[in-house]
């Protein structure tokens, strides 16, 4: 991969994380607290149930920011757009569509298939 195209996929990154992270704070500024006793018995279980909410979507932002900074590790130590399980490179399409992938989309198929 020229080196014109990995500045332009760590902008990429670099920008998701961005986004990412001004995302987490605005929600942390929002999520209700579970257990709160305010209201009747239906507003308690709808506080309870958006607080469970809001920990799913942090945990599955966790796991993306974790994935967007181990592609950027991957760009600093020359293994951004190799598949880590077969060792081909991963097609321009995929990195466009999912630039923090570490694998291609045979071995993706793969792993999901085996699931």
């Amino acid at each position: 991969m020229n080196p014109a195209d990995l500045q332009r996929y760590k902008r990429l990154l670099i920008a998701r994380l961005d986004e990412l992270s001004s995302k987490r704070t605005a929600a942390a500024s929002l999520a209700p607290g579970a257990g709160d006793l305010q209201g009747d018995v239906i507003d308690q279980a709808n506080a309870d149930a958006e607080a469970d909410l809001h920990i799913r979507l942090h945990q599955s932002d966790s796991h993306l920011l974790r994935a967007i900074e181990d592609a950027l590790a991957r760009i600093t130590h020359d293994r951004f757009g190799v598949c880590e399980t077969c060792g081909s490179p991963i097609s321009k399409a995929r990195l466009e569509a999912v630039p923090w992938t570490r694998l291609c989309r045979d071995c993706k198929e793969r792993e999901q298939s085996a699931a």
